[in-house]
Order: C-alpha cells, then structure tokens, then sequence
C-alpha cells in the first residue's frame, strides 16, 4: 500500500473529518490508497481498517491449494467419494476466500472482494465438517456397530442434516450480502442470516463430540469388561482387529478427526462472535487474531485431515467396507479380501449390520 501513489506514501496524521474531502467521504467507494486513509477520527472508510497482509494471506493461500491437490490425488485413488466431496469443496473455497483477502490490499474501498472473501471463509468449514462427520459412521462400524447408541446410518443422516441447514443458511446469508451495496441496511440481514448458520454449525459440533464421546464411552466400558478380553473379545467388530492395531489409525486417525473437529469448532465460536459484532467492532478488525482464529484453526485442521487422510491410513478396501451400506457380508468379504480376518473372527454376528 502507499508505494504505488504518485507522492509516495500518503500522511494521514492530519486529516479529520473537518477537512476531508466531502465527496470522498460521502462515497467511499470513489477513495483509493492514494486519496483516503482506512480510517478517520474513528469513522471507517474502507471495508476494514488494515491491509490485509500479502505475506499471510498468500502463504495460507499455498497451504490450503496443496491441501486440495492432495486430497483430490488421493480421494481419486482411494475412492474416498464423500470425503473426496466435503474436502474438495471447503478447500476450493478457502482457496477462493484467501485470493480475495490478497486482492483486497489495493482494493480496500470496493466490496467486492471484501464479500466473495466474507463470503467463501464463512461458509468453508461446514464442508470440512461434514467430512468429519461422514467418518464417524465409519468408526462405529470399525468398532463395535451393535453397541452405539443408533445404528451407523443414522449418525451420518442426523449430521448431514445439521450441516445442510448449516450450509443453506450460510449459502443464504451470503447470497442476500453479495448482492446489496455494502452500505445497504439489507447487508446486514444476510449477515445475520450467515451467524445464524454459523452458530447451527457449533451446535452441531457440540452435538457431534457429545455423541461421539459417548460412543467412546460405551465401547471403553465393554473392552474393559471383567468377562472379555483384553481386546475386548468379539465385541469388537473382528472384521477390522488388523485396523485398529495400527498406531496411525489408533491414536493417529483419531486423534487427527478429534483435533480437527476441534480446530473447526475454535473458528466456528470465534466466526460467530466476529460477525454478531458487525464489520465495525474491533473484533472484526484486528488482523492477527483473524489470523489465528480463522485462518491458522482451519490450516491445522486441513493439514490433519490431509496427512491422516482415510485412504492412507484405512485403506480404499477397508473404508469401503467400513460403509454401513455394505452389509454384513460385505465386511466380511472386503476383510477377507485384505488378509485381515481369521477363520473364527468369521462366526461374529453380523445380523445386526443387515437391519
């Protein structure tokens, strides 16, 4: 900013609103770096009132790309399909949102980048998610599906549902902000409208570590179990014991879904209290904590899904048989298929998956 200005870089210190120029300050969207500072006498003039940082901005811009080659390489070569879907789709647009941040430098009193990163970065982490979320049957399955409080398909139902109103309210939000003038008093109704899929979303978290804590409660209850073993006996689906022996898929998978529904949850509280507070509050106006908050949450969490990522460390057969809408037989078969399962582990009863 300022290096490209005729004079070099504008003095801002003796300006007020006595002696600015009227017609600027009437209509901000005619200012350029060169004619208007992002602030006088505590009025805000540009969509923010700091540049946003190239360096920042285009190093998380970097993280989040290669995250997206890579999770499209190996949702491709694993045929991680839903996971491939809710990755791609959260990264495209983080992708999409930073790019807008950077442009935003010299382009502080248009709005329209300053919507389309609004825009993109609120609405980005209800597809990383709903990948999260998707896995979580999955895990039941791996473990132990007979002892959950629902059957497998119902947890995927119940999040999917949470994170679709999530994402329509967001989506909604945006549309409403995208197409009013940014001093149009309907802007902030599709921002409300965005806080409000926002805090859905944290519910959704909430609800989401509640019931998979619980879970983890029940299966840690029936391992420890005096009448079983150590590995808690056939309670445990045997289909997958070679699976869960991996240390990179226990602790590290799951540890890497808990950090990552963590980082997510982080972000979504803080989104949630940035907006409520309107694009005016020193909230929404502070740069490092949005840096940390927003953007360094979000990395950590794509970068976990990413080299934790399901085809990896479960395996395309595997993950796939992990799907409750294979069957019993299924797991079965993809299990056998794997070299994974002994000729006892074939007496389990798998009646309860084919309900």
């Amino acid at each position: 900013m300022g290096s490209s200005c005729p004079t070099g870089t504008p003095d801002w210190s003796g300006v007020t609103l006595e002696n600015f120029n009227r017609t600027l300050l009437i209509n901000p969207r005619l200012c350029t770096p060169c004619t208007c500072p992002l602030e006088i006498d505590g009025l805000k003039i540009g969509v923010m009132t700091y540049y946003p940082s190239i360096g920042g901005n285009a190093f998380l811009t970097v993280v989040f790309a290669l995250c997206l080659l890579t999770q499209i390489f190996l949702g491709i070569r694993h045929k991680t399909w839903g996971f491939l879907i809710s990755m791609t789709g959260g990264l495209f647009l983080e992708v999409l949102g930073y790019i807008a941040r950077i442009l935003m430098h010299n382009n502080m009193f248009s709005d329209s980048y300053f919507i389309m990163y609004l825009v993109c970065l609120t609405i980005a982490p209800a597809f990383l998610a709903a990948g999260i979320y998707l896995s979580l049957s999955r895990l039941i399955v791996i473990y132990a599906p007979d002892h959950a409080r629902f059957r497998p398909q119902v947890y995927t139902y119940i999040f999917i549902v949470f994170d679709l109103i999530a994402l329509i309210l967001q989506a909604a939000g945006g549309a409403v902000a995208s197409s009013v003038p940014f001093d149009s008093p309907s802007l902030q109704s599709g921002i409300n409208t965005m806080v409000a899929g926002v805090a859905w979303q944290v519910v959704a978290l909430v609800l989401f570590g509640l019931l998979s804590f619980e879970f983890w409660m029940r299966v840690r209850k029936i391992v420890r179990a005096p009448s079983r073993g150590a590995d808690g006996g056939a309670v445990l689906n045997p289909a997958f014991a070679a699976l869960r022996a991996k240390r990179a898929f226990q602790p590290g998978f799951i540890c890497a879904l808990l950090g990552a529904g963590v980082f997510i949850f982080v972000r979504s509280v803080f989104r949630c209290a940035e907006l409520s507070k309107g694009f005016d509050s020193p909230l929404a106006n502070d740069e490092v904590t949005f840096m940390v908050l927003e953007g360094t949450m979000i990395a950590l969490a794509c970068i976990l899904l990413t080299v934790f990522h399901p085809g990896l460390v479960v395996g395309s057969e595997m993950w796939s048989a992990a799907s409750w809408k294979k069957g019993g037989h299924a797991l079965v078969n993809d299990a056998e298929k794997a070299g994974t399962e002994s000729g006892s582990d074939r007496e389990w009863r798998l009646d309860e998956l084919r309900a």
